[in-house]
């Protein structure tokens, strides 16, 4: 009886003239006034599995969200392959999906739109040379629409920042929305060159808030992680086994930007919405030092460490290597005899440091640093430099633990993942 109800119902929208049938909980969940212009810049299949998950979330919602471009900007071995992975599973649920809605794009249209981006970082610069990803950024901002451009950016900045380089003429068009965090310590110099180049884009940095996605919220029973993708997940088409393939749980790190564009008041990130609420950015935290740090030297989480060390002239180095955790972060020599290099902590704790290098000043040097959270009250100092900028609350009260900002996501929880297990449910006959 139900099928039949809805065969009537959707016939009854096609002879009064409605070409796109909106099902009930569309109505009342989802908060899309219009259609969003979207780019997504992710590292998929490069050093977080996730991106996978909320490439299928992406597709899912392709009906109420216009995706102009979906750029693979990986960092390790991912590459346009893995996105063109998902599409093949998105093409074969896409008849299931049309019987719900005719505003999703045929899986041609989702390939015509995916490029290469950079696949390796940015040097001290923060730019190198234009790629596929970054000349396509290009394209859509200079589109003629008076919508803005939304750039999704899962990974690191390369492809943006070389966008923007080339055609600083964009930037009044896009707004971007970036999961910083670990992707920022792998991204300190293209991140550094668009403070420092382009301080009037409009930002959100993500660094913290995007956990609430998956940390704290209801986690009971099929709530948690691992229930929902057990009972809600698992044989909902080939997305659905897609998803599960990938991780047995809820990751999906990058999907509070696409949240935030589906519940909530995207022209004002202090509102609240599914993808977190955030307040304008502080003065982004730099600390320069002309020597090693020493552990008694502080600095902010998910700020930027550049050491100036000199060399003597006869000891050029050919090589120079900061080591730090799992990173080697290559010197930069300028013509100042100054190797310099750039670090971002994730976490607020101490980092050790050592030096590998041909140079014999150089090689062997230590050091450490020790990194603390931000102070609530830095909310109430918003920079003048940034005035498009926003960041994760400070405040205590909308923190998950050590994660600033996170229940403004994890709040929304039950009514995401709800919504997300409607539209997983699209891919079932």
């Amino acid at each position: 009886m139900t099928n039949r109800l809805v065969r009537c119902l959707l016939a009854l929208c096609v002879l009064a003239g409605v070409s796109r049938p909106v099902a009930a909980h569309d109505a009342l969940v989802l908060d899309v006034s219009e259609r969003h212009r979207v780019i997504v810049s992710t590292d998929i299949g490069g050093t977080d599995p996730d991106d996978f998950q909320s490439m299928v979330h992406l597709l899912l919602y392709a009906d109420v969200l216009e995706i102009e471009g979906l750029i693979a900007s990986p960092f390790g071995d991912g590459r346009k392959s893995d996105i063109l992975r998902v599409i093949d599973c998105y093409e074969a649920d896409y008849r299931n999906l049309r019987m719900h809605s005719d505003g999703y794009p045929t899986a041609d249209q989702l390939r015509g739109i995916t490029k290469q981006g950079e696949i390796e970082r940015a040097p001290y610069a923060g730019f190198r040379k234009s790629t596929e990803g970054s000349r396509w950024i290009i394209k859509c901002a200079n589109r003629e629409d008076s919508r803005p451009l939304h750039v999704l950016v899962w990974g690191g900045l390369e492809d943006l920042a070389q966008a923007l380089h080339d055609s600083p003429d964009i930037l009044p068009k896009l707004r971007v929305h970036w999961i910083g965090g670990p992707n920022k310590k792998w991204s300190a110099d293209a991140c550094q060159y668009i403070v420092a180049n382009h301080p009037q884009l409009w930002m959100i940095e993500s660094n913290s808030t995007y956990r609430g996605w998956f940390v704290g919220g209801n986690q009971s029973g099929d709530w948690s992680n691992k229930g929902f993708v057990a009972s809600k997940v698992k044989g909902r088409g080939k997305l659905g086994e897609f998803f599960v393939r990938q991780m047995a749980d809820i990751k999906m790190g990058d999907t509070p930007t696409v949240a935030w564009l589906l519940h909530g008041d995207p022209s004002d990130p202090s509102k609240p919405s599914w993808g977190g609420r955030f307040v304008r950015a502080w003065k982004r935290p730099m600390l320069r030092l002309d020597r090693m740090p020493v552990e008694e030297d502080r600095m902010e989480i998910f700020g930027v460490l550049e050491l100036g060390l000199a060399i003597d002239s006869s000891d050029r180095p050919s090589k120079a290597v900061l080591v730090v955790e799992n990173q080697r972060l290559e010197g930069h020599l300028g013509e100042d005899s100054t190797v310099r290099f750039r670090f971002c902590p994730k976490a607020a704790k101490r980092y050790d440091f050592r030096i590998e290098s041909d140079s014999k000043v150089l090689d062997g040097q230590r050091g450490s640093i020790t990194v603390a959270n931000p102070s609530p009250k830095l909310a109430n100092q918003p920079s003048a430099d940034l005035p498009n900028w926003w960041t994760d609350d400070p405040a205590m009260g909308a923190s998950e633990g050590p994660h600033r900002g996170a229940k403004t996501v994890n709040r929304w929880r039950e009514d995401y993942l709800h919504d997300f297990e409607l539209r997983l449910n699209r891919c079932l006959p």
